[in-house]
């Protein structure tokens, strides 16, 4: 089927926008999606509170980017979180903004923007095609799909990739199509995992006694980065809040060193000789633990990650005890699966694209999201790339249009 219309493959917040840009300009758009309802890891993020942006200015904003160029920056610079809150509210959804300038939209969830997104969508003319898996392209260069009624081939006026990464399978974004581009003969970056949890070897008690317990009031470091976040221990090693923080110099270290350490400071409102002179000062006949316990209030899950990860016999004395309990090497042996992973890094790489991200060597077919070689933490900073580069393509489709 040869139609006049832009093919939109998936419907995530990349392939909504760059629909959204598309049918704003008055085209018709197709979105194609393999799985049976759309924006499936886009409600999972929701699923606890959808932070979709985060304040500051354009530059302290563009600075959480890891593997990009300037054509990121050029996205975010023209459609970042001011965009995004007036966009919202354009939708219904005012946003709300918490104390560590995370914005939400006020419902907090993801299903009533969605909706909201997709009705609007439709309204402009805008098909959601469902369980519309893209398999390649034919010998004629046709898109071809695999849908409940068969072999599905068509041909629009231009195509945006919105396919998403190599992680949450469960969800869609399976990475399967990587094959029929590198058969195509587009760059590729492997994927890594990006925002995940670590290994850790624990000990049969850490494990048994603490898998689940939260870490809170902590400093984290890693890579010459810190963070102030609490974290979570697993029964095979860490993840959550400033794990994912840190997670791309840790994935670094573990990918170029077989290993990685995570620094803790379990008492990060206390001076290291604040800690050793409460320390020296306990009863020598208490315990250990106990010193611990009434001299700092260190017990529980941090008590023990003290005891694994610290030289036992260097903890009675206040100094070695202080410094470790101020500077804890926490050793990570690997990264949890990339598909449980949050996001990835790596896909399509920067190389392969023209400045309207157009892909240089199939004219009319453009990419936009986190299936671009790009790395981003939480907090925001993924859901706004996504958008801002969605826009990105769909003016890269309505510029190409134009010139043809």
């Amino acid at each position: 089927m040869t139609t006049e219309r832009v093919s939109v493959i998936g419907s995530g917040p990349a392939a909504l926008m760059a629909a959204e840009t598309l049918s704003e300009a008055g085209l018709g758009v197709d979105i194609h999606e393999a799985m049976p309802s759309a924006g499936r890891k886009f409600l999972m993020a929701g699923k606890s509170g959808l932070n979709i942006s985060h304040t500051g200015s354009r530059a302290e904003f563009a600075a959480h980017y890891l593997d990009h160029d300037d054509r990121l920056r050029d996205c975010l610079k023209h459609f970042g979180p001011d965009e995004i809150i007036a966009w919202m509210d354009g939708l219904g959804m005012p946003a709300h903004t918490g104390p560590t300038g995370r914005i939400f939209p006020e419902t907090m969830k993801a299903s009533p923007l969605l909706r909201a997104w997709l009705r609007r969508l439709e309204g402009r003319g805008a098909r959601l095609h469902l369980k519309h898996r893209w398999m390649g392209w034919n010998g004629d260069g046709a898109l071809v799909f695999d849908t409940p009624q068969g072999q599905v081939t068509v041909r629009p006026s231009a195509t945006i990739f919105a396919l998403g990464g190599g992680s949450w399978r469960r969800l869609g974004s399976d990475g399967e199509w990587t094959a029929p581009f590198q058969t195509a003969g587009i760059a590729l970056a492997p994927f890594r995992p990006s925002n995940c949890g670590f290994l850790a070897d624990w000990s049969d008690r850490m494990r048994d006694a603490f898998a689940g317990a939260a870490v809170k009031s902590v400093k984290l470091s890693a890579g010459g980065k810190e963070t102030r976040e609490e974290l979570t221990i697993t029964a095979r090693g860490v993840e959550s809040g400033g794990v994912y923080t840190l997670s791309a110099p840790l994935r670094d270290e573990v990918e170029t060193q077989g290993s990685a350490t995570l620094w803790l400071d379990l008492l990060p409102d206390l001076e290291a000789a604040d800690i050793a002179r409460r320390l020296a000062a306990a009863p020598a006949k208490q315990s250990l633990s106990n010193r611990l316990r009434k001299a700092l209030k260190l017990t529980g899950v941090k008590a023990a990650l003290l005891f694994e990860c610290a030289d036992r016999e260097a903890l009675n004395d206040p100094a070695s005890a202080a410094a470790a309990i101020k500077a804890l090497p926490l050793k990570l042996t690997g990264t949890a699966p990339l598909d449980e992973a949050i996001s990835t890094a790596g896909g399509v790489a920067w190389d392969a694209l023209d400045d309207h991200f157009m892909l240089k060597h199939r004219p009319s077919h453009f990419c936009a999201g986190e299936m671009i070689a790009w790395d981003a933490p939480t907090g925001g900073y993924l859901i706004t790339a996504c958008m801002a580069t969605g826009r990105a393509a769909g003016l890269g489709v309505l510029a190409w249009l134009r010139r043809r």
